[in-house]
């Protein structure tokens, strides 16, 4: 198993990354979150899974070790696979993920896309046990020993964003614009409920962009 990644990030793009490592290029998918977090030509590392099927094997990267031991976990419940797995990491920080399965809240994993009424009811009966406690803050945004370096202290959300779309390939101007359309949306959230996830945020950039 590849636990883990760490070179020069030499590409991004909307579903993941290429990391050089030993003269290789190793394609990572990511969460929209992590996508933020990396900068081309800049070194990171990412906590990794690899997926194993009959005809492929699918690198799968994290900003932590904890967000790569939920993604594991959550695939042990029954019609969870690796695809899923990385689309409740894209919707709930790992936090967020252990509220609502410990407080049964079912509308809370509604809101990841494949996940229905009947399944979000079969993850919280399956995995109520075994996700364990809430980490702390600062270890579940990146900022423990192993999380990358670009995470610690976590940049206010406009610069991330920015950052990201810069990434991917628009001109600062087209990220500025981005992030300014968005700042409403955004200022909503952080006053409803403190934060903003900059992966929401993300999705939405680059469908304003063009990018579905």
């Amino acid at each position: 198993m590849i636990a883990s990644v760490s070179g020069r990030v030499a590409a991004v793009s909307p579903d993941g990354a290429v990391v050089e490592v030993g003269g290789i290029g190793l394609a990572v998918q990511c969460t929209p979150g992590t996508i933020a977090r990396l900068q081309v030509g800049e070194g990171a590392r990412l906590s990794t899974s690899l997926v194993v099927r009959e005809d492929s094997l699918t690198l799968y990267g994290f900003a932590d070790d904890d967000e790569r031991q939920l993604f594991e976990l959550l695939q042990t419940a029954n019609g969870v696979g690796p695809r899923l797995a990385q689309a409740v990491l894209a919707i709930h920080p790992p936090r967020e993920v252990r509220r609502a399965v410990s407080m049964a809240d079912v509308k809370a994993l509604m809101q990841v896309p494949g996940i229905g009424k009947k399944g979000a009811e079969r993850l919280i009966l399956e995995l109520r046990d075994r996700l364990g406690t809430t980490t702390t803050d600062t270890q579940l945004d990146g900022a423990a020993t192993g999380g990358l370096p670009s995470v610690t202290p976590v940049a206010p959300w406009r610069d991330q964003l920015s950052s990201a779309l810069v990434g991917l390939g628009w001109t600062s101007k087209e990220a500025d614009g981005a992030v300014a359309e968005l700042a409403p949306f955004a200022d909503e959230q952080i006053v409803a409920t403190g934060s903003v996830e900059v992966a929401v945020l993300l999705r939405q950039a680059l469908r304003m962009l063009g990018r579905p």
